[in-house]
């Protein structure tokens, strides 16, 4: 089974208006990224992964403008603007249910929104979401706050995946070390029976988070979003290898930062950068297994 751990729900229902499209230079060194995305441009885009999880992102309350560095207000068209309590997550529910064979819906929480834990419980209860979206330094929250800590606790209990953007991020007025892959060691170290994923094999501190999913059994990394930078992809796949812990990594495309096919054909190329030399390759059955890894499973949602 191809599953893609990571991806986010496209604002339109319909093809995107002409006037509506965004553009966006800054997210991928190669190619511009064609930010605001319909149903089936998303669909289109997930072949040939059979399933995808799929979410948003809350912004801190009351603070939305200006929120990503360089850009006018107004240009987040990866977020979509929330328009009362529960919007984004009803906007992944929504997509969710017209495709339930394909997808699987996370919740975009925020813990120092009044209403976070009932909306937690509205997700799992109403709108079927089976896991949670967070990032600590896109959303400006200490990931050891008590406010925090309060959502890891009903996610272990209900068995809900949390998927942590790991690593850096161009948010100007938080601070990057809240997504530093060593937190994930101390969360998992008191939620132990907590399913977490982090995102983006936690960029650039890769062996940081080598180290966390092998201590860690429910700990996993995705991919996602790491084999445009080719040497890097490549240097943090012989990391993962060394560690030994290729096992825990999972197939993501940050859609639509990346399509699966892209992200697939990236992981078949990535000892191309050392062609030629006497440099470690990446193990070619340890790639296939991590393109046709369960994840679903070893998350707990299969």
């Amino acid at each position: 089974m191809i599953v893609d751990v990571h991806t986010h729900t496209p604002q339109y229902r319909d093809p995107v208006p002409p006037e509506q499209v965004v553009m966006q230079h800054a997210w991928r060194p190669d190619r511009a990224v064609k930010a605001t995305v319909c149903w089936e441009e998303y669909l289109a885009a997930q072949a040939p992964a059979e399933k995808s999880i799929v979410f948003q992102i809350a912004w801190h309350p009351g603070e939305w403008e200006d929120r990503l560095s360089g850009q006018p207000a107004g240009d987040k068209s990866w977020y979509q603007r929330p328009d009362g309590r529960g919007n984004l997550n009803d906007a992944t529910a929504t997509f969710v249910r017209a495709h339930p064979d394909r997808l699987i819906g996370f919740m975009a929480l925020h813990p120092h929104d009044a209403h976070c834990l009932d909306e937690l419980e509205r997700c799992r209860t109403e709108l079927g979401l089976r896991g949670i979206k967070l990032g600590a330094n896109y959303q400006n929250f200490d990931p050891l706050e008590p406010r925090a800590l309060a959502i890891y606790e009903r996610a272990q209990r209900y068995g809900l995946p949390i998927l942590f953007h790991q690593g850096t991020s161009p948010v100007r007025n938080a601070p990057i070390r809240f997504a530093h892959p060593l937190l994930m060691d101390e969360i998992a170290a008191r939620y132990p029976d907590l399913k977490i994923i982090m995102a983006h094999m936690g960029h650039p501190w890769q062996v940081d988070t080598c180290v966390v999913i092998r201590k860690h059994p429910n700990v996993y990394a995705d991919i996602s979003a790491t084999f445009y930078r080719p040497f890097s992809f490549w240097e943090q796949l012989i990391k993962a290898t060394e560690w030994n812990v290729l096992d825990k990594l999972l197939l993501g495309s940050d859609f639509p930062v990346a399509t699966v096919q892209e992200t697939i054909d990236g992981l078949r190329r990535v000892n191309q950068v050392v062609e030629g030399t006497r440099l470690p390759r990446v193990p070619e059955e340890a790639i296939e297994a991590i393109i046709h890894r369960d994840a679903l499973a070893l998350l707990g949602l299969g």
